[in-house]
């Protein structure tokens, strides 16, 4: 079994995502991280970080680690859907926060030939045309996009605690998905109706993007599992 020192807590954002973890983890005896549903989206994960009661942070401990875990899309021709990353930093807004070195290269230990270390972006938009996530791709040099990453980091930043992120891609950079934007609430919640009608209005698109989420999750579950049982 691997073990990672100080790693009490996993946040990954609520819904399929967080499921995913959870029937990943169930499969483990034994200690395992608790395990954190966090809203989408920078303004809402920021505000739920800033508004958690100190004495509910298991990160509140000396040399605390946190794992930030998840799916993402590619922007970048090198990764496709099912592919493991782990990230080296985040870009949102032309500012860049690193993950913890020490903490990622442990992970990539574990993990051994399955990830890659990639560079990611933050946006606060879904990034849904394949035009678009070509554009982003090669102009600020990055590999892969999410809507959570550079907040966790900004927030952790000077709180001692060692951050580390890892995802698996859902959608390449290849396809346009649906521009589901409008279904999320500014709590960073879902809005069930919005979603329906982004996915109808685009239905090759969605489809598409369902298989690619199912892949991404079912892979996030696998990866989940792996890092906390036993290896022959």
């Amino acid at each position: 079994m691997f073990h990672f020192p100080s790693l009490n807590t996993i946040l990954v954002p609520q819904g399929a995502e967080y499921k995913a973890v959870c029937r990943g983890l169930s499969r483990v005896s034994g200690t395992t991280p608790t395990v954190m549903p966090i809203p989408v989206g920078i303004k809402p994960l920021t505000q739920y970080l800033q508004q958690l009661p100190v004495d509910k942070n298991s990160w509140n401990r000396p040399q605390s680690r946190v794992l930030v875990m998840g799916i993402c899309g590619s922007l970048s021709q090198r990764y496709r859907v099912g592919d493991i990353v782990l990230y080296q930093d985040c870009v949102y807004q032309g500012k860049l926060q690193e993950c913890d070195r020490s903490f990622t290269a442990q992970m990539q230990s574990a993990l051994l030939e399955k990830v890659s270390l990639v560079k990611s972006l933050t946006s606060d938009r879904v990034v849904w045309s394949a035009a678009q996530k070509y554009h982003l791709g090669e102009t600020l040099k990055v590999d892969v996009v999410d809507m959570e990453g550079f907040a966790a980091l900004e927030f952790f930043k000077n709180t001692g605690v060692a951050v580390a992120m890892l995802r698996v891609v859902s959608d390449d950079c290849h396809h346009d998905i649906p521009d589901l934007t409008a279904a999320i609430n500014s709590d960073g919640s879902l809005n069930p109706l919005p979603l329906a009608i982004g996915l109808l209005k685009q239905p090759l698109a969605a489809i598409r993007l369902i298989r690619g989420s199912l892949k991404g999750l079912k892979v996030l579950e696998e990866v989940t599992t792996s890092l906390w049982v036993n290896k022959s």
